[in-house]
């Protein structure tokens, strides 16, 4: 699969409808910057989402995943039922995943919650509650990290760069 072929079939698919990339963002729900990462084949729309473009420009989704339309595109209802399928696989992922990072957040909000009832009642001032103390309070920083590196998309890009660099070990 070419990342590049892709981008430019969907620029061009785009264009033959006469929309530009802010009436196709406003569409799918996502930014302009994303339509333009797909298009120039920096990144790659969810499965979910290259279905829906696969309908909107009327083209097998296998023409969109090879970057380029194939004279023999008819609509093959067993692959669309596979894609279909599989996009609903990265749904539901996304909606467990979403699920982990709500629990996590709560466990956050949890521990911090015990380091004030801890600060507040004094129950920190012997050895143990202090160490009990500390440990709820460095706990809930760091799922505010992780959150926040979450929420901003960081870690995403940082576990696609180390399934790149697994897939892609450096040469010598």
């Amino acid at each position: 699969m070419d990342l590049k072929k892709t981008g430019e079939l969907l620029r061009i698919l785009r264009k033959e409808r006469g929309w530009t990339q802010e009436m196709l963002a406003e569409q799918l729900n996502v930014s302009t910057r994303t339509i333009s990462r797909w298009e120039t084949g920096t990144s790659l729309p969810d499965l979910d989402l290259l279905l829906t473009l696969a309908d909107r420009y009327q083209v097998d989704i296998r023409d969109l995943l090879m970057g380029e339309r194939r004279k023999d595109a008819a609509l093959d209802p067993v692959a669309r039922e596979t894609a279909e399928q599989l996009a609903g696989y990265s749904e539901l992922e996304k909606r467990n995943l979403a699920r982990r990072m709500a629990f996590f957040a709560w466990v956050g909000v949890a521990a911090f919650s015990l380091f004030l009832l801890m600060e507040g009642t004094g129950w920190n001032s012997s050895l143990w509650g202090d160490r009990i103390a500390s440990f709820a309070l460095g706990f809930a920083y760091g799922v505010g990290i992780v959150l926040a590196l979450y929420i901003s998309g960081v870690l995403a890009r940082l576990g696609a760069k180390i399934k790149h660099s697994r897939r892609n070990p450096p040469t010598v």
